[in-house]
């Protein structure tokens, strides 16, 4: 169970690991060069939207539904909104099953990037590619998604991309666009260890694929 009832808000407190400050290092060595044209700075605060099949939304930051509380999203995957007051790990997670929508909705609010993939069509060396932009990096998650209607979803706080192929170059300039970018994440640099927060990364909250009920709370505010 988690022990969510200390973080009555959303926290900018860094923990101790690599993954809670902000990190410079390109997603991996095997990645895309890193440009310009995608790296956030002052006259370019969102480069993302730059790029082809990205959706963006605007969500209101900090807004927490009750510790266990279901939230209505309009997506799936969700890419903000309302969340748990406690975040999924981010430091570069590598989940082998599905985690609740509302902890990696929080995590994406810190600046983390999360690939979805679904399971059925993600196999092998398409999932080993993916593994490899994630594993260890800070801000960044990975996880299957029951019933992804596409092979790979991309989340970042209010953008969303769905690709069938992993070696598509825009799995890379979206990483590079909003990880941790500090223009398009309410609390950017926020912590990403889940030390102290109740949430093991080994035993994340499950997925739940049920509709939410009426007891839901709303996306928004």
């Amino acid at each position: 169970m988690l022990t969510a009832a200390v973080l009555v808000g959303c926290t900018v407190s860094r923990g101790s690991d690599s993954a809670a400050g902000p990190s410079t290092d390109s997603p991996t060595s095997t990645s895309a060069s890193r440009s310009s044209e995608f790296t956030p700075d002052e006259d370019n605060r969102d480069p993302a939207k730059n790029i082809e099949g990205v959706v963006v939304t605007d969500y209101s930051g900090a807004v927490h539904a009750q510790p266990g509380q279901r939230v209505a999203y309009t997506k799936a995957p969700p890419d903000g909104g309302r969340h748990d007051p406690v975040w999924a790990n981010c430091g570069g997670t590598v989940y082998a099953v599905p985690v609740r929508n509302e902890h990696m909705v929080h995590a994406l609010e810190h600046g983390a990037v999360w690939i979805a993939y679904n399971a059925d069509q993600i196999t092998g060396g398409d999932l080993a590619k993916l593994t490899e932009r994630v594993e260890g990096v800070p801000y960044m998650m990975l996880s299957p998604y029951p019933a992804l209607d596409a092979p790979i979803s991309l989340q970042a706080w209010g953008h969303q991309l769905k690709l069938d192929d992993p070696d598509d170059p825009r799995v890379d300039q979206f990483i590079e666009a909003l990880r941790e970018n500090q223009y398009t994440s309410p609390e950017p640099g926020a912590r990403c260890d889940s030390q102290d927060t109740g949430f093991d990364p080994a035993n994340p909250p499950p997925f739940d694929a049920t509709p939410p009920g009426p007891d839901a709370a709303p996306v928004g505010p």
